[in-house]
């Protein structure tokens, strides 16, 4: 068994991480809610999203790549060079990054039409036209967005993990806000308060990163030796992340082909089940990478393994359960968050298909980000690019097949598959890069914590059924909340190792503030 000896800290950062999240991500639920409430699966919803997509979709491509590449970049420099260099470097890249948003902007305002028949094919007449309109004011929102990865790496590398995840809650507050202004004056309101939304996320984070020592420097330096490095890591990035962004716009050009509301139906979905990977999957993955890419650069295996192990351990212990919960409550869930207002009895449908099919990837899609991390880490882009373009290709074929018999709900299903392929091919490429890496204690682990899950499951159907029939939302909390006790209490009696560690991690912190209680008096 791998011994972590940091591991007790990277768990407290990461449950402060979880409960900051937690936070966010209600909000960020309440922004869905209010978005389901005022226009419900619409032609305004469905305009709206894909307007929002364009620019995400276009700068993540390359926001991946420098988001990936700055965080191992910058230890290294730093390592090397110096602190002074390191932050010379950052602002360079600053640099660039605005003149390269600046270029994706220009170019988004031009060619706006023909980018939005790209990404909804099923658009016409009026939703086609509002949904360009929509653009051309969404596509300036790559400004804030480019930066904040930048600022976001930059106080991760030093040590500040849980600013970068504060910012979403005035985010999301000023995002509701703007919802619900737009139903009592203009609909283009909306547009306008996901703008001032980002632009205080990033104004949110740039104090902090000045306290953390950061001072913007002039510079505009495309010859830098460390910049071309970096690009060296961030190509394969750059090309792996655009076979996603594929996967995100073949998924929603078909949603716009099946069924008005479509595209609407599946965001809703993908948010539910997002929210399992930034409450879990990014607490974890966002302290263990800039751990691990300080341990690579000093050629810390021994540690490298430990922490990814742990990491592995710990999504699973947290993912499995809810996957489970979210599968078989898909529809009650649904109902309970979004079905009011305009969110009508058929959008619930296309909802819940679509939540249940993409829990099953849930785990996969959590275990991939913290793979891909680790090979990051290492400096090895090629090999998540290798694996994103496999991904890539299943999703697709499979996209064409099953939306024909399962309609939205198909489509979350391959995503689902596809992301379990990667998922078990970054595997088998890790342990013969680095070697076993705890593996088998993780599967045992992960063999218990299923049996947990699954009578946590019965537990909770079984109650949700029987106090369900005069009271559906209060059932739906009473046997969700059952269910967790129930699960603690099974993985604790099956002595699941990552819940083991966790509690003597505690014990023997109270039992330090004890001592140095008893100490002072």
């Amino acid at each position: 068994m791998i011994i972590v000896d940091w591991g007790t800290p990277m768990k407290r950062i990461a449950f402060a991480i979880m409960i900051v999240t937690v936070l966010s991500k209600v909000l960020g639920f309440a922004r869905q809610v209010a978005l389901s409430y005022f226009y419900g699966a619409s032609t305004v919803t469905d305009a709206y999203l894909v307007s929002l997509t364009i620019p995400t979709v276009i700068f993540a491509v390359i926001g991946a790549g420098i988001g990936t590449g700055f965080i191992p970049m910058y230890s290294r420099i730093k390592y090397e060079q110096g602190p002074s260099a390191a932050d010379r470097f950052t602002s360079n890249l600053i640099s660039i990054v605005l003149a390269i948003c600046t270029v994706i902007a220009v170019w988004g305002l031009v060619f706006t039409k023909p980018l939005v028949r790209l990404f909804a094919s099923g658009f016409h007449g009026e939703t086609l036209k509002m949904t360009v309109q929509f653009t051309r004011i969404s596509i300036f929102a790559i400004y804030f967005t480019g930066l904040t990865g930048i600022i976001t790496g930059y106080l991760r590398l030093h040590g500040s993990y849980l600013i970068p995840n504060v910012t979403g809650l005035p985010m999301n507050c000023i995002a509701i806000l703007s919802v619900a202004l737009s139903s009592v004056t203009n609909v283009y309101v909306l547009l306008i308060g996901t703008l001032v939304a980002r632009a205080a996320e990033l104004l949110f984070m740039v104090p902090f990163a000045k306290r953390k020592g950061f001072r913007f420097q002039t510079a505009f330096d495309l010859k830098d030796d460390n910049l071309h490095q970096m690009i060296h890591i961030a190509v394969p990035v750059i090309i792996g992340t655009s076979a996603d962004q594929i996967n995100v716009l073949v998924d929603r050009t078909l949603a716009s082909e099946i069924a008005v509301g479509g595209i609407s139906a599946l965001n809703y979905a993908s948010r539910l089940a997002g929210f399992v990977q930034g409450l879990f999957v990014l607490s974890i993955s966002s302290v263990m990478y800039p751990m691990i890419s300080k341990m690579a650069s000093e050629h810390n295996m021994k540690g490298l393994k430990g922490s990814l192990s742990e990491a592995i351990g710990l999504i699973n212990l947290m993912v499995v359960p809810t996957t489970i919960g979210a599968v078989i409550f898909a529809e009650p869930i649904v109902t309970f968050l979004f079905g009011r207002g305009a969110f009508t009895s058929e959008a619930v449908i296309m909802t819940s298909a679509a939540l249940r099919f993409y829990s099953l990837g849930m785990l996969a899609f959590g275990l991939r980000e913290v793979l891909s991390r680790a090979f990051y880490a290492l400096q090895d882009t090629r090999t998540p690019m290798v694996n994103g373009a496999i991904a890539v290709v299943i999703n697709i074929v499979l996209n064409l097949i099953l939306s024909r018999y399962l309609g939205i709900g198909g489509l979350a299903l391959a995503t689902s598959f596809s992301g379990l392929v990667a998922t078990l091919l970054l595997f088998v490429t890790l342990r013969e890069k680095i070697g076993g890496f705890g593996m088998k204690t993780v599967f045992s682990s992960f063999c218990k914590i299923s049996v947990a899950s699954l009578v946590m499951g019965v537990i909770a159907r079984s109650l949700y059924h029987y106090v369900g029939a005069t009271t559906t939302n209060k059932a739906l909390i009473l046997a969700i909340g059952t269910g967790a006790v129930a699960y603690f209490i099974l993985v604790y009696l099956l002595r699941v190792p990552e819940v083991e560690r966790t509690l003597v991690a505690v014990r023997q912190r109270v039992l330090r503030r004890k001592t140095r209680e008893t100490g002072a008096e």
